[in-house]
């Protein structure tokens, strides 16, 4: 039986490829490449010679189960994207989650991540974050992602097209304050490599005189956990605590996990619930 290998490649400079991807791409039986056209600059440059198979979005379903068969008769398969790693915003989980269920071994390469660029450049707080990748099409997953971001903490990371960038951060101007802290992070790694930290509104300035161009990742900062507090606890203002109570044991709690829910979003002890609950 054979391995998979999520193997990760530069998202830009050829020199962030590691040592160890280098030696698998060279050790592995074939490699799926997200774009073929894209793999072979990359293997040519570092001389590697192996056979190149297709596998992306539209294709998936097909080759997904041919290239597990052509592990579990013991090829060893590196599965590359055009940049960055594996699965993250193209089809290498649907395989590596196929190679699982066929008792397929999986490993994954560390290696380029453009999200994880973008975060460490962003100067944001990056203790807890979100990935969204390109902002959904449809506009009910669009509107529900972007509702995210108005009661959310924190960070979120986004990709998105040059075509696209202005739309996408007006929509996103439509549900958080303009003051929002942003980072827009352009052609990442590369020789023009930038960065712009600046608020959402400033952003929208600059590229109303300024057409943008090449890749896009943007960072953009969490909701003030402060206010969150304060807009969660105003949202209870003029529901007695019984009240607040019976809304969720009518949803199946019991009354003392009840009473440490009601404690939290009113932003009280469960001591304070309890004394308040008996003097009522």
């Amino acid at each position: 039986m054979g391995t998979l290998f999520l193997c990760a490649t530069p998202i830009g400079n050829l020199e962030d490829i590691t040592l160890r991807a280098l030696r698998i791409l060279k050790e592995v039986d074939m490699i799926a490449a997200e774009d073929t056209r894209q793999t072979v600059k990359l293997l040519n440059h570092f001389e590697i010679r192996k056979p190149l198979v297709s596998y992306h979005e539209h294709n998936k379903m097909q080759k997904t189960p041919v290239l597990v068969r052509e592990l579990l008769d013991g090829k060893d398969i590196a599965l590359v994207t055009d940049a960055g790693t594996p699965a993250i915003s193209d089809p290498g989980a649907e395989l590596a989650l196929a190679a699982y269920e066929a008792g397929v071994p999986v490993t994954s390469l560390p290696g380029a991540s453009a999200v994880i660029t973008a975060l460490t450049l962003s100067g944001l707080h990056v203790g807890s974050f979100a990935f969204e990748g390109f902002l959904p099409r449809d506009k009910k997953d669009r509107e529900r992602v972007l509702e995210r971001l108005k009661t959310t903490a924190y960070t979120t990371v986004f990709y998105e097209a040059p075509h696209r960038l202005v739309k996408t951060l007006q929509l996103v101007a439509g549900v958080v304050e303009s003051a929002r802290k942003i980072a827009v992070c352009h052609e990442l790694t590369k020789k023009h490599e930038s960065v712009m930290q600046c608020t959402l509104a400033e952003a929208l300035d600059y590229y109303a005189d300024h057409q943008p161009k090449g890749e896009y990742v943007f960072v953009i900062a969490g909701a003030d956990a402060d206010k969150l507090e304060e807009m969660q606890k105003k949202q209870w203002e003029g529901v007695t605590l019984e009240e607040h109570m019976q809304m969720h044991i009518a949803g199946g709690m019991d009354r003392k996990e009840a009473m440490k829910v009601v404690a939290k979003e009113r932003g009280i002890s469960k001591n304070q619930v309890y004394k308040e609950l008996f003097r009522e």
